[in-house]
């Protein structure tokens, strides 16, 4: 299984970063993991629009599915439309991404699959098992399995029990870490520090811990530190273009 990293940065795009956005490879199946704000461009120096063969999602803010839209629009609007895409998403999350174009425009171009956090979707040659995590609209935590690792991905969560639950013995755990040390009162019970992220990859068991959604500006040398007080295994940002193998 292979993750590459199209963009890691929290809320909006930088003109280095794009927000999330992740291809998980596996038995020569693309998945494409929440194709947040300005990940299409990141995706095309890489492949095809029509080389992706599912995408899931976590949760319906913009940051995570916005570049569903033009990434539809590349498929089905071209001389030779590419087949339906399998999308999979909460019940509802991708309504208002799905309604920038007048009705019916892209109803050919994919196929829905809505779900409830706590379902478990076979997509491709990945087992994918959900839970819902704690954020301002629902978000599903996703854990990838195939033969050959397991990776999981937090979406955007807060603090929960269920992060390290969801991430036992993972070959990697994509974590969120808005911030470093302190997420500010109001936002507190919806965003994760770095710092309990690297908490949690030491609960869980995992091999390594991989940062993502860093409020813009954000220092990376900072989040690493805070992590690091908790995990002792590798850790690092996502940024674009990074590539694990698991």
């Amino acid at each position: 299984m292979r993750l590459t990293v199209l963009g890691g940065c929290g809320a909006w795009p930088t003109a280095r970063q794009a927000c999330s956005g992740y291809l998980v490879e596996h038995a020569g199946f693309r998945l494409l993991i929440d194709p947040g704000y300005a990940t299409l461009p990141r995706l095309l120096t890489r492949l095809d629009v029509g080389a992706v063969d599912a995408v899931l999602v976590s949760h319906g803010h913009p940051d995570h599915c916005a570049d569903l839209n033009p990434l539809l629009r590349a498929r089905e609007l071209r001389d030779d439309p590419a087949p339906p895409l399998a999308v999979y998403a909460p019940h509802r999350a991708l309504d208002v991404v799905l309604a920038l174009d007048r009705p019916g425009m892209l109803a050919s171009a994919l196929r829905l699959h809505e779900f409830s956090p706590g379902d478990r979707l076979d997509i491709g040659p990945f087992t994918a098992d959900t839970v819902l995590l704690p954020h301002f609209v629902p978000n599903a935590g996703i854990r990838l399995t195939t033969p050959d690792g397991v990776l999981v991905y937090t979406g955007d969560t807060g603090p929960s029990p269920d992060v390290p639950r969801l991430a036992r013995d993972a070959d990697l755990l994509l974590s969120e870490a808005t911030y470093a040390r302190r997420v500010p009162d109001a936002d507190a019970p919806f965003l994760l520090t770095a710092e309990l992220a690297g908490q949690y990859a030491r609960q869980a068991g995992v091999s390594r811990l991989l940062l993502t959604h860093l409020w813009p500006g954000t220092d990376r040398a900072t989040v690493l530190e805070a992590a690091r007080e908790g995990f002792s295994g590798p850790v690092g940002v996502a940024v674009p273009d990074l590539v694990v193998e698991l």
